[in-house]
């Protein structure tokens, strides 16, 4: 019997982007992992893809909104083990402060749905572990640098 290849890191890149109301952009995935789960829009980085160009590209895919990556807000690892203790999945994920420039929020590529969500409604919600943390730490960063959505989104 082979043993099964090791589970290596995979590297991501996602967006955190506020409207003018204060409001996060929110995406449910349409297919796992965390298929029922609410998160900023982001995937994998393509071999000799820049990070930030992966945040803006991956927005663009799931919410039909341009975006201008600003700043690296944080790195998250997700990492998952089994009840055995193996481990089943390891992501490091690159969130970047974002700043719509275009477009209109339509769900996309691998998102079921889409939306803005006010800081009252992100308790309500089913959202990936830590990330409560990153949309805060994303919100200030967007207060110090002035940043609003512009144009208004649609």
């Amino acid at each position: 019997m082979s043993a099964s290849a090791p589970v290596r890191p995979v590297v991501a890149a996602a967006g955190v982007a506020f409207d003018q109301d204060g409001r996060v952009l929110l995406v449910r995935r349409g297919r796992p992992p965390n298929q029922q789960v609410w998160s900023v829009p982001g995937g994998r980085i393509e071999p000799g893809e820049p990070a930030a160009d992966a945040a803006v590209r991956e927005v663009a895919e799931e919410t039909g909104l341009a975006v201008r990556a600003v700043e690296l807000v944080t790195a998250v690892d997700w990492i998952e083990r089994g009840d055995d203790g193996a481990l089943q999945v390891h992501y490091v994920i690159l969130d970047y402060l974002v700043e719509v420039i275009d477009g209109a929020l339509v769900a996309g590529d691998d998102a079921a749905e889409a939306g803005w969500f006010a800081p009252d409604q992100l308790a309500r919600l089913s959202v990936t572990a830590g990330l409560h943390q990153v949309i805060e730490r994303a919100r200030e960063m967007a207060r110090e640098r002035g940043l609003a959505t512009r144009p208004r989104v649609r």
